[in-house]
């Protein structure tokens, strides 16, 4: 790999991408494949599919950062953690594995629009009602789901299982955390035979910037995950899930 090419300059959009997209993620859990593939196509002009290889890989650095800084912030529910750690990467190999012969595309505008309404319904008990905490219940069958649908369906484990844990009364602060941990498992099983196949050569340029970008925006997300309060973080997450999932449904349909 020649170092001595690599532009600085043109990394920093890049670089933005990755933080912004990081940021959002450490803090609420979910929506790094989605921010970053929505401004690396809808700004940046990356194609597609170029796009969704750039961050798969990049989640495999990004996730373990994050983990780590959720854990380091006593963010991670450690009973909660292996409850969704098996499941989910059971459903992602199983995702990965069937991803051939589904198509997503038409599945996953109704994903979408399953989730705008989870958002919606977030958004209302954030403003309306106090937060209760409650024992989440049907952990195993919640992060097969989530698994299997990012895997298959290119993206889903952080608002899938994100927001369900939300809604069943779980702490915000430790299903942020304790889903980031996981997550991290769930991407290098699902990403395993991907990152053999490509290699690091596509490291440079673009997905350089992402992966910088990526790394120092994990902890800035951890810490704020620490310090919202409930009912905010339930505002935030409905407003990110909500405006993500409606943008995918308008990109699905257009």
């Amino acid at each position: 790999m020649d170092f001595s090419s690599f532009d600085l300059s043109a990394l920093l959009p890049f670089i933005g991408v990755g933080f912004a997209a990081q940021l959002v993620d450490g803090a609420l859990g979910m929506a790094f494949g989605v921010i970053s593939n929505t401004l690396l196509v809808g700004v940046l002009g990356v194609p597609p599919a170029l796009a969704s290889q750039r961050v798969h890989l990049v989640e495999c650095f990004t996730t373990a950062t994050s983990g780590i800084s959720h854990l380091l912030h006593g963010n991670v529910d450690k009973r909660l953690f292996f409850r969704l750690l098996i499941p989910g990467v059971t459903g992602g190999v199983l995702g990965a594995y069937v991803l051939t012969s589904l198509d997503a595309a038409v599945v996953k505008p109704f994903v979408l629009l399953y989730l705008s309404g989870i958002g919606i319904y977030l958004l209302y008990k954030g403003f309306a009602h106090e937060h209760e905490h409650r024992e989440a219940r049907h952990i195993a069958p919640l992060g097969l789901f989530g698994g299997f649908l990012d895997a298959a369906g290119g993206g889903g484990w952080g608002p899938v299982v994100t927001s369900n844990l939300l809604i069943q009364g779980a702490d915000p602060r430790k299903v942020v955390g304790t889903v980031n941990a996981v997550e991290f498992f769930l991407t290098l099983a699902v990403s395993a035979a991907f990152i053999w196949h490509l290699g690091f050569a596509d490291l440079a340029g673009a997905t350089l910037g992402l992966l910088i970008g990526g790394l120092l925006a994990a902890p800035f997300g951890a810490w704020a995950a620490k310090h919202f309060n409930p009912k905010t973080m339930l505002v935030l997450v409905g407003v990110v899930l909500t405006a993500t999932s409606l943008y995918g449904v308008y990109r699905a349909w257009l």
